[in-house]
């Protein structure tokens, strides 16, 4: 009867601490989310600041231009303008996948968005920091769908070209 009774409490325990890393992962989850929507709506809406402080100071952004590689400094100085203007860029979500692991300080995702080029796809890290949540490092790709790549890849040929050249006599 002892096996029994002490077989019962174990159980409990496991699965009442099953349900709370569940509901923790749910809850950062849920709050990743918002971020990540926070941080859309601060360009939509200009808000520059906000918009920047959603993202660590070390923070890396890839845009759908072959050279647009910046770090923090330099996203701010090419986005200033536009933030400027009233608008930066309106993108809405169509679908998000959200990743994370409960002791983990380190969040990622991928995204469907809704924006000014069509379907884009967004992909991203978060750390966990001691504001909350920030976008660590995020890159933004055109979808192009695959019977579309042919004439894609000849519109960009010679860009591609001409970039590969120019970055190949940087490794020499």
């Amino acid at each position: 009867m002892k096996n029994i009774a002490l077989f019962i409490c174990l159980a409990i325990t496991i699965v009442c601490k099953a349900q709370t890393k569940d509901t923790k992962i749910i809850d950062t989850k849920k709050e990743i989310n918002q971020i990540l929507e926070k941080w859309h709506k601060a360009a939509a809406d200009a808000s520059y600041d906000t918009y920047f402080g959603l993202m660590t100071v070390d923070a890396i952004f890839i845009g759908t231009d072959a050279t647009e590689n910046w770090d923090l400094t330099s996203f701010k100085a090419f986005s200033k303008p536009y933030f400027d203007k009233g608008k930066a860029w309106s993108f809405s979500t169509l679908e998000r996948n959200i990743f994370t692991q409960t002791k983990a300080n380190l969040a990622w995702f991928d995204e469907l968005l809704d924006t000014q080029m069509g379907i884009c796809r967004g992909s991203g890290v978060l750390e966990k920091t001691k504001e909350g949540w920030k976008i660590k490092h995020y890159v933004l790709s055109i979808a192009i769908p695959n019977e579309n790549v042919k004439e894609i890849t000849a519109l960009k040929k010679t860009f591609d070209t001409d970039l590969m050249k120019k970055l190949r006599s940087k490794q020499n």
